[in-house]
């Protein structure tokens, strides 16, 4: 019985690192069709060798406890309030899903003139737009707007919906027609056929929805996994319309 939830917890821990370190997808189903060679497959080449072990270590231990993270980083803010201290532990909090004090943490690191804002304030409209705070979204988006790592990103997504919750609607279509990337940025598509839909342009919400779904005809079976419940809701719209 042991050996069994030992092999569960190799394979889910490694499944989790696939996932947050962005690895081909054939790895899952290595990893998740052969139980275990899979993982020690996966394991041995992207994982272990001896100065990660205790990286490793620290990983597991913050996936089963982690509060321990954030109390460990604290610490070391105490010990030494640095720019480097204080952006690891707004990460933690965003990884516990505490945007209040993460937050409050970025907000702290732009005190510091001497580094650079753009990565604190790309994560600031992330973390408002997740307390639905619209008009902090549009404050600090408005500061990043002109930098060319906005154009076509997540803080632009953001950005355009949170334009179209206060009302500002040509404002927001400019900001979401960004996004529409034929192959790519599937769900943001939708809510931009959503977007259309909702304004009353329905024939452009329609031929949207459908590059979508032709597009979807074409996926590899793990992308199709992967944005499953986006083609889904595309496929309902489609015939609700």
């Amino acid at each position: 019985m042991f050996r069994y939830y030992l092999i569960l917890f190799i394979q889910g821990y490694c499944l989790y690192h696939i996932y947050k370190n962005k690895k081909p997808y054939y790895w899952y189903f290595l990893v998740f069709f052969i139980p275990v060679i899979g993982p020690i497959i996966y394991f041995i080449t992207n994982i272990y060798n001896r100065r990660d072990a205790e990286k490793i270590q620290s990983e597991i231990t913050s996936i089963i406890n982690p509060t321990k993270k954030i109390r460990d980083l604290e610490s070391a803010l105490e010990f030494s309030d640095s720019y480097t201290n204080r952006m690891a532990l707004a990460e933690a909090y965003v990884e516990n899903g505490d945007m209040p004090n993460a937050i409050k943490n970025y907000k702290h690191t732009l005190k510091d003139t001497d580094q650079n804002d753009l990565y604190a304030r790309q994560q600031l409209v992330l973390c408002y737009f997740q307390i639905e705070d619209y008009e902090a979204v549009v404050g600090q988006a408005k500061k990043i707007v002109d930098k060319s790592e906005f154009v076509g990103s997540k803080q632009q997504f953001c950005y355009g919906l949170a334009l179209k919750e206060l009302g500002q609607v040509q404002e927001a279509e400019i900001q979401l027609k960004q996004i529409d990337r034929p192959y790519s940025n599937y769900h943001e598509r939708l809510e931009l056929a959503k977007f259309y839909l909702e304004n009353g342009r329905t024939s452009e919400g329609i031929e949207l929805l459908e590059e979508i779904s032709s597009e979807s005809q074409h996926m590899t079976k793990p992308n199709r996994r992967l944005y499953r419940p986006t083609i889904v809701e595309v496929e309902r719209l489609l015939k609700s319309l």
